[in-house]
């Protein structure tokens, strides 16, 4: 699809305005009309870890499942997902091609028994046909039920009959550690039905979104992601969906063992709302932050933005968010994200060697 090229990671940049980059997912494999592949990776910054969640019980290290009984339990859920797109002339006829079609292909795994898949939003952008294809090589033609550019996922929709369709169980990717077991199911380079394994190599990355705001929170992981991988599923040892391939990181092009994927608490709350609304909507602060000591130093300010309204100026430190402390730009980040536009927040912010409070009321980030 889109080709970007790989760029030194920003150790603290971040931002609720504009992103500094502008990778998107590596997981599409895409085919020209000639034949000739295209390559993507991406950008991703490292983010502070917040404390470490419990340690895992004996029940749960006990009910953990082989890859085979992973793969068995779960390949019928997961799909190939094919796209056809019009190309762009690069010059004038016949020099340039005069335009024409490409396909481009990614993954995607069954929500649902209605027949709603879920993949990421690069695969399915510019889109003029979909078609999705199951386990057993059966395909169906999909239509767009909603995509979200800021978290890069998206739900198509088939119309198939119950016996394709076997919905795959979500689990919480709060629960995840690092250290812990995942299988990827997806098809790299159009190799369907591919398993990879291996482990959690991270927690609470950030990468980019397509629309260049940051999606927090992903899931490192050294199990072998590559181009076709975009959309497929990441699962945890208990066979659930914690996670949705989407980026990864490469000097090569192709998997050189960092790959990252939306978190499945992120998965459920937008596919939910995509599937009920056909779109939705994100907190908006409207402001460039980077870490600072002790705080989150604001860069711009954007005009006309909620910040601005409230009063909010280039320079300020953010110490707290209604109250509970932020210590780094992926912490805000977060917060905010986790808020709903419409919703008020307080910032505790350091101007001047005074501390002031300002509340702010949310707007919805703009696409």
């Amino acid at each position: 699809m889109r080709k970007v090229h790989r760029r030194a990671a920003a150790a603290a940049a971040a931002t609720l305005l504009v992103a500094a980059g502008a990778g998107i997912g590596a997981g599409t494999y895409a085919v020209s009309a000639s034949g000739s592949k295209t390559k993507t990776t991406t950008v991703v910054r490292e983010a502070a870890a917040p404390a470490a969640p419990a340690a895992p019980t004996a029940q749960t290290q006990s009910t953990a499942l082989s890859v085979n009984q992973i793969y068995q339990r779960n390949h019928r859920g997961v799909v190939q997902i094919s796209v056809d797109e019009q190309s762009q002339s690069t010059g004038p006829f016949p020099f340039g091609g005069g335009g024409g079609s490409t396909k481009a292909q990614g993954s995607g795994f069954v929500y649902d028994s209605k027949g709603d898949i879920v993949t990421n939003e690069h695969v399915v952008s510019g889109a003029t046909a979909i078609h999705v294809t199951f386990w057993d090589g059966k395909t169906y033609t999909a239509k767009l039920v909603g995509k979200d550019t800021s978290t890069d996922l998206a739900v198509v929709r088939v119309d198939a009959p119950a016996s394709e369709l076997h919905p795959l169980a979500l689990g919480s990717s709060s629960a995840v550690q690092v250290g812990d077991g995942v299988v990827a199911i997806g098809s790299p380079f159009g190799l369907a039905e591919t398993v990879t394994s291996g482990i959690v190599s991270a927690l609470h990355r950030q990468i980019d979104a397509p629309d260049n705001f940051p999606i927090s929170d992903a899931i490192q992981t050294d199990a072998a992601i590559n181009h076709g991988n975009s959309g497929g599923v990441l699962l945890n040892m208990q066979g659930q969906v914690v996670g949705v391939t989407a980026q990864i990181e490469s000097d090569s092009g192709g998997n050189d063992g960092v790959g990252f994927a939306i978190p499945s608490d992120s998965v459920e709350k937008v596919a939910d709302g995509l599937i009920s609304n056909g779109k939705v909507s994100h907190a908006y602060l409207g402001v460039s932050i980077q870490t600072a000591t002790n705080g989150v130093s604001i860069g711009t300010v954007r005009d006309g933005a909620p910040a601005q309204q409230a009063g909010i100026r280039a320079g300020d430190v953010v110490t707290a968010i209604d109250r509970t402390a932020v210590k780094s730009a992926s912490a805000l980040e977060s917060l905010i994200a986790a808020k709903q536009p419409g919703d008020h927040v307080t910032l505790t912010i350091r101007r001047g060697g005074s501390t002031h409070t300002i509340g702010v009321t949310l707007g919805t980030r703009p696409s």
